[in-house]
Parts: structure tokens; sequence; C-alpha cells
């Protein structure tokens, strides 16, 4: 199975944690302690290796923050 790499734009995160509530193996978190530059706890991977590049995240997110590649 592919797994996947995603790559975050955490400056424009504005943690409405759409992401969050699609991904099927709880692969993204808000981060706990950094602020971006909005004052906004951003996204972060928490669990990167149990990402199935479903794209589920990218596809919800409505600022764009999110794209996901396929590592084969």
């Amino acid at each position: 199975m592919a797994r996947g790499i995603i790559k975050l734009r955490q400056d424009i995160c504005k943690a409405c944690e759409l992401c969050v509530s699609v991904c099927p193996k709880d692969v993204l978190a808000l981060d706990p302690v950094e602020f971006n530059v909005k004052s906004y706890h951003p996204i972060t991977v928490a669990n990167p290796e149990a990402c199935i590049a479903c794209a589920s995240c990218a596809v919800i997110c409505p600022d764009g923050v999110i794209n996901v590649y396929k590592e084969d």
C-alpha cells in the first residue's frame, strides 16, 4: 500500500479541524504548543507513518493548507 507524505502551510492554517475530522487514520492534529502568525494552533502531522495518501484532508481544507503526495 502506498504511503502518504503530507506537506503543510501552517502559516495560513486557521485551526478549523476539518482535516482532522475526515482523516480515517488519525494522522493529523492541532499542534498543542506552537502558534502561527494568525495566532492559531496550526495543524501538524502527528502520526505520519499511518498516512495512506487518501488526500481527504487536502480536499476538505478550505484554505489550501495541505498537499498530499503518494510515496510508492
